[in-house]
């Protein structure tokens, strides 16, 4: 049997202090049960698979929009697992150390003329359980969640649980459930505690023991529309790809360059190969290692707003991203602080070199039929996130000069064609001769004849003495 793992993260508002971080509109989550007067889409998922031979974590950061009390998730899980928090500003950093850059080619223009004096510069001013056949085997409150662990030998009686505790199963769901009680799967359901709204909500992490590198897409159905949209980056050891999915990888050289529209066709790349997938394909953007201090650091400077001063202690910017962890008296037993390297220290878990590997699929609803299997690729050489550009559609527009002076723009080709050195008595000069006056040139030229006469006095004399 196939064992995997999967979490649920809810991103209300992620930010992080180095980059800006793309948000697609997404409304639910994982396997979401929401009663029926209050419907959610679910369009579009952001996961982290963490990947050791000792354990293994999934997030999956979406939104949730509806009211808080029907919020209600379900996940298929392996044997008895570990929830707790994360935070938005893990998905940012590893977006913003990931995501793709696309270098446009050289302009390669003609250069404005040597020793021209250099253009003045740009100033910035213009610029519950008791069911039969439904095992309840743990709950726990974690953070802003009411969290149980079920164990069911009938899909019937699991379904009734559900029921009965606010779970909504879609007709069209439940025999994907069925099917999981049937492989003999566990459940995790969440829901809000009372009181709690959807701004309350923070990313949630699930961990197993074991290398465990599948994920339940089948329960990932419920809840979603005609196409989701999914963002995997897989931390680990080396370069994973799709077992069971067919993958791509937009080389280089596909990639052309459109001056007149200054934008590339990477996107219409993906989207044709997509297409030729049926929705059933995943995009391998790249896959490098990166340095888990820059990580842990981006994570740690915490999420600002700018509304007012940067927090200074670095209890407080933990803050701004975890949640203390108290027990049922209100006591403290874990900081901000240590809430945050506990997690970090789970993302990195047993994993030297870190490796990740950034993934992407727009998949149709109708391939949400089997559960995504991950394997180690047979290349492992590193895909990297930055694709310079050589290809061109079309030519940039450069200056034309006259010397040291441009007198307008013409596409590259035509620019090299029309411009000229500064020149002077039919000879050549540079911009800074050219703005000398006469006299100045001529006293030039009498210097270096007498610097010549000199010379050869001195050599008519070396050659007595010898």
């Amino acid at each position: 049997m196939k064992r995997f793992i999967m979490t649920s993260a809810i991103a209300l508002a992620a930010a992080v202090t180095t980059t800006a971080i793309l948000e697609r509109d997404a409304s639910a989550c994982g396997g979401c049960f929401n009663p029926p007067e209050n419907p959610t889409v679910v369009t579009d998922h952001r996961m982290i698979l963490s990947v050791s031979q000792s354990q293994s974590t999934l997030y999956d950061q979406i939104r949730y929009s509806g009211s808080p009390a029907s919020f209600a998730w379900v996940l298929p899980i392996s044997g008895e697992i570990t929830v707790g928090l994360s935070a938005d500003i893990v998905f940012g950093a590893l977006d913003s150390m990931t995501q793709t850059q696309l270098v446009a080619p050289p302009l390669n223009c003609p250069a404005r003329p040597a020793n021209c004096p250099s253009p003045p510069q740009a100033s910035f001013d213009s610029a519950s359980g008791g069911n039969g056949g439904v095992n309840v085997i743990k709950k726990e409150v974690v953070g802003p969640y009411e969290t149980v662990q079920l164990q069911a030998s009938d899909p019937g009686s699991l379904r009734n649980w559900l029921s009965a505790n606010g779970f909504n199963v879609p007709p069209d769901v439940a025999p994907v459930v069925d099917t999981y009680v049937a492989e003999k799967f566990n459940f995790l359901a969440l829901k809000l505690v009372p009181g709690k709204g959807t701004q309350d909500m923070r990313p949630v992490r699930v961990t197993t023991k074991g290398a465990n590198v599948a994920l339940p897409l089948r329960m990932i159905a419920a809840g979603t529309g005609p196409v989701v949209g999914i963002s995997l980056w897989v931390v680990g050891e080396g370069r994973y790809e799709p077992q069971n999915f067919a993958s791509f990888y937009i080389q280089t050289d596909e990639i052309v360059w459109d001056w007149t529209a200054n934008k590339s066709n990477y996107t219409e790349l993906r989207a044709q190969k997509t297409a030729a997938g049926n929705g059933r394909t995943w995009e391998i953007e790249s896959s490098i290692d990166v340095q888990r201090l820059q990580l842990e650091s981006i994570v740690k400077q915490g999420t600002w707003n700018g509304g007012g001063p940067y927090p200074q202690t670095d209890e407080a910017r933990a803050a701004q991203d975890y949640l203390e962890v108290k027990d049922e008296q209100g006591n403290v037993t874990k900081t901000a602080v240590a809430a945050r390297e506990e997690d970090l220290a789970t993302l990195f878990s047993s994993i030297g070199t870190p490796r990740v590997t950034r993934l992407r699929a727009d998949l149709q609803h109708a391939a949400l039929d089997v559960d995504l299997l991950m394997s180690a690729a047979k290349d492992q050489s590193p895909a990297s996130n930055v694709r310079q550009i050589t290809r061109e559609a079309s030519q940039p527009l450069c200056p034309v000069w006259d010397g040291c002076s441009s007198t307008g723009q013409a596409p590259r080709d035509e620019a090299v064609a029309r411009s000229r050195p500064a020149s002077g008595d039919g000879e050549s000069f540079s911009c800074e001769a050219a703005r000398q006056p006469a006299g100045s040139r001529t006293w030039a030229a009498l210097g270096f004849a007498a610097l010549g006469i000199v010379e050869l006095v001195r050599r008519a004399r070396s050659r007595r003495v010898h």
